[in-house]
């Protein structure tokens, strides 16, 4: 597999639901070491540009690139180049914190116990690692979720409201894994209400209705 330097690029793009054009020629672009803070009121099409960049949503017109090349082209290479996380935690119910990281990120690569209890401490939620999803709080729901995005060993991160649950700690460690996954060449687009104070370079794009 030829390795590239990453950069996403996102070139004029259009979407409409239904008679309501949500996405007007949005055009970004974010290499390596580079996180870019998507803001905007309700409605302008924050969720639509993930779903759009992570490839959910084909646009009516423009352009997603990944290395300079398109993402339909390079489809299987590009899911594992990014990791996506909603802005639900989305965790099976019935399955402890523990089986929900081994299903989710041994679709990606092998992974053992000790690695993915390793990331559950990490997050903080190393106590719930064998407490079926269904009983945790949301804020520990939401910590799993970041423990699955750690471990996902992705080049680009797409976070749809990432703090949404967490308390004022959560926050401070969501704050230091972007910073860090940054530090290390990594790329994040975040979508977020709040400002982000972090120790690290932060693009901005405004959403407008």
């Amino acid at each position: 597999m030829t390795v590239c330097e990453p950069r996403l690029e996102v070139d004029a793009v259009h979407v409409w639901r239904g008679d309501r054009h949500v996405l007007k020629g949005t055009s970004l672009q974010v290499g390596g070491g580079e996180l870019l803070h998507v803001r905007g009121p309700n409605g302008t099409g924050k969720t639509t540009l993930l779903r759009v960049v992570c490839g959910l949503l084909r646009p009516e017109q423009g352009t997603v690139a990944w290395c300079g090349q398109s993402i339909t082209a390079i489809r299987g290479t590009y899911q594992l180049a990014l990791c996506y996380a909603s802005h639900e935690p989305a965790l099976k119910g019935d399955l402890t914190a523990l089986e929900n990281l081994r299903f989710s990120l041994g679709l990606r690569r092998r992974i053992g116990d000790a690695e993915l209890r390793d990331l559950l401490h990490r997050t903080g939620v190393a106590a719930c690692a064998d407490l079926p999803s269904r009983v945790l709080s949301a804020g520990q729901r939401r910590r799993v979720a970041l423990a699955r995005i750690l471990g996902s060993e992705a080049s680009l991160w797409l976070l749809d409201e990432p703090y949404t649950n967490l308390d004022a700690r959560g926050a401070d460690l969501l704050g230091e894994l972007l910073a860090g996954h940054v530090a290390g060449g990594g790329l994040a687009l975040v979508v977020a209400h709040q400002d982000l104070m972090l120790q690290c370079s932060i693009q901005r794009l405004e959403l407008a209705a």
